[in-house]
Formats: C-alpha cells, structure tokens, sequence
C-alpha cells in the first residue's frame, strides 16, 4: 500500500519586533558584511523566504536593525539631551551612559552604529551612507542641545557649537574602538572625566556616574 502523504506545516512565522532584536544583535556583535543570510535564519529559526517576505532583503533588515538599535540603546541618552537638565549635565549623562553602554559585557562590544561600516567593499557603500547618515544626525542633535545652552547662557555666544558636537561625537566613536579592543568601564569612563573638562560653559562639578 502507498502511504498517504504527509501535508508540509505551514512555514514558521516570523515576529517582526522578535526577528529585529534577533537580527540587531547580530550585526551589532559581527557587522553588516560579518552577518549572512544564514546566520540571520538560523539565529531567527525562519526559512529565507520568510525572511524577505518580511524584511525584503538584507540591506532592509539592516536598516531597521540599526533603527530598532537606536530606540532600544540610545532612547534614554536622546531623552536626557532634550529634557530639562543642563547643558553639561545632559553631556554628562550621555557620555557615562556610552561608556556603560559599549563595554557591557552583556552586550557585544563598541556601539552598532558609531563604528560601523567604516572599511567596506564596495557593493556595500550604500549601506556605508546609511550608517553614516546617522552617525550625522546624531552630531546635529548634539548640536541643537549646544545651540540651545548658547541661548539659554549656558555656553558662550561664540562657542562653535557644530565643533563641539563633533568633538564630542568623536570621543563616542572613541569610545566604541576602544571597547571592542576590550577597554572596561572604568577605563572608559576615565576618558570622560577629561572630556568634560573641555566643556567651555557652565558647569557644576560632578563625579564620574
């Protein structure tokens, strides 16, 4: 006798917010072009049809892998930046947060999106733009705080406050480099003890969070 066949199941449906969690740990610990559609399958348990069905393609999936990132790692660092607190305490707030943040051992090292997809092949530059884009809107951000504490006397009327937020960006980046080579927390924090000293405001003095 023939056996009756077996109906196929149904293909495992794919949680989007499950599978971006999923997927932004993954390019977070091994980067865009460290990560391959099978890695990001087998980590997610969904065939790569379901997948694309989902996400459309890889270079998608990064992009809201970033933007899931930035609201689950960075929220609270936007919100000190736009709350009522000083200029300088909001700077220093965000920068011990980072340091907590990249050297968490918890967490992979560095920071998704400060040091990512700076060396890349060239098939890969347009998602290259697209992290850099926001590495750039995070500077504008910080300079926005600062064009605020020039207004609100914080800061003098002369402060370059586009150098500013550049430079402090730039100890962020630092930072994440300096995770991934294995820095700690203390370490990390040490550096911002004496980035803040730079601060050219107004400020109370605060030890290190």
């Amino acid at each position: 006798m023939n056996e009756p066949v077996r109906k196929r199941g149904r293909p495992r449906a794919l949680n989007r917010d499950v599978g971006l969690g999923v997927a932004s740990r993954l390019f977070w610990e091994h980067g865009y072009e460290g990560t391959s559609i099978a890695n990001l399958t087998e980590a997610m348990g969904v065939t790569p049809p379901s997948l694309y069905a989902a996400f459309g393609s890889k270079e998608e999936l990064y992009r809201q892998a970033l933007d899931y990132n930035i609201e689950h790692e960075t929220k609270r660092r936007a919100e000190a930046l736009q709350g009522p607190m000083s200029a300088y305490d909001a700077l220093a707030f965000y920068l011990y947060d980072v340091a907590e943040g990249v050297s968490n051992p918890d967490k992979p090292r560095g920071c998704m999106v400060s040091t990512a997809v700076l060396q890349h092949a060239r098939e890969n530059e347009a998602v290259a733009r697209e992290v850099a884009a926001r590495r750039d809107a995070s500077i504008r951000f910080m300079k926005a705080r600062f064009d605020r504490a020039v207004g609100e006397g914080e800061l003098p009327t002369e402060t370059d406050t586009d150098s500013l937020a550049r430079f402090y960006s730039a100890v962020v980046q630092g930072m994440s480099a300096q995770a991934c080579d294995g820095a700690c927390t203390v370490t990390l924090k040490r550096l911002v003890d004496l980035a803040l000293r730079a601060w050219p405001g107004n400020h109370t003095d605060r030890k290190a969070m």
